[in-house]
């Protein structure tokens, strides 16, 4: 329980910065409002999605790639407070050495959840809709929403391994951008040459957008059945990627976390 109660501290001095410095928070919302009002109205008449309107075809991946970019605001946090000094700060005060971890990937997932909100208005806007149930769309967005938080721990361990949050950027886009253009987050994955096909099958940024698009009722009837093991269960295979990514780096973060203070 304390250290529950140490993470909701610290998640609640990472949330009160919204309101302190506002300029993070636009920016964290222009992004992906641009992204959808760009690839809407630009891409929008070029690809054609079979019996379907590729707005709807788009809202999917361009939810599954905020989600994803969003989770660098946890090492891009991690490493601006060891470069000011602060994780020397927090390891002076009577608290858990987990909890600066835990507490900076939790209020990341309210970053994404205003980011997706926004999304959501702006493909209303465009033309986006949901089909599904209601339960079914709750569920897509509980999806996207977890699964951003077990990548956040991925970029917790990079944000404390690298000097300055600038680094943290350009490493993060050099992974990440491949993760999600070579997926189905924009275009089908059946119009991927040969390689570049199986590696979208099985990218779990794709399981990702498959399953967002199921829940949300964006697959166009008579849309020929997945053949690939990931796309047929997009939503189990994006769950074991989720959970894996916890169990995996949460424990690594946080050793790495006690390591860095010690420097």
């Amino acid at each position: 329980m304390s250290v529950l109660r140490d993470a909701v501290i610290v998640a609640r001095r990472n949330v009160i910065r919204i309101r302190r410095v506002p300029e993070v928070m636009t920016f964290v919302l222009i992004q992906p409002l641009m992204f959808v009002l760009l690839f809407a109205y630009v891409f929008g008449g070029s690809i054609d999605i079979p019996g379907g309107s590729y707005r709807e075809f788009l809202m999917a991946g361009i939810f599954a790639q905020t989600v994803v970019f969003g989770a660098t605001f946890t090492g891009a946090g991690l490493a601006e407070d060891m470069q000011k000094g602060l994780i020397n700060r927090f390891r002076s005060l009577p608290m858990s050495r987990a909890a600066v971890v835990a507490g900076r990937t939790a209020s990341d997932v309210i970053y994404n959840a205003l980011s997706i909100t926004t999304m959501s208005l702006a493909g209303l806007v465009v033309g986006w809709r949901i089909r599904g149930s209601l339960l079914d769309a709750v569920t897509g967005y509980a999806l996207l929403l977890f699964f951003s938080y077990a990548f956040s721990w991925v970029m917790a361990c990079i944000g404390l391994v690298v000097p300055t949050p600038e680094v943290v950027n350009n490493a993060s886009f050099v992974v990440l951008f491949p993760m999600t253009f070579i997926a189905n987050t924009f275009v089908p994955s059946s119009n991927l040459p040969g390689v570049l096909r199986h590696f979208a099958e099985w990218n779990p940024v794709s399981a990702l957008t498959q399953a967002a698009r199921e829940l949300f009722g964006n697959i166009p009837a008579g849309t020929p059945a997945e053949t690939s093991w990931p796309m047929r269960n997009s939503a189990l295979y994006c769950l074991v990627w989720a959970v894996a990514l916890v169990v995996v780096f949460a424990p690594l973060a946080t050793r790495l976390y006690r390591r860095a203070g010690t420097r």
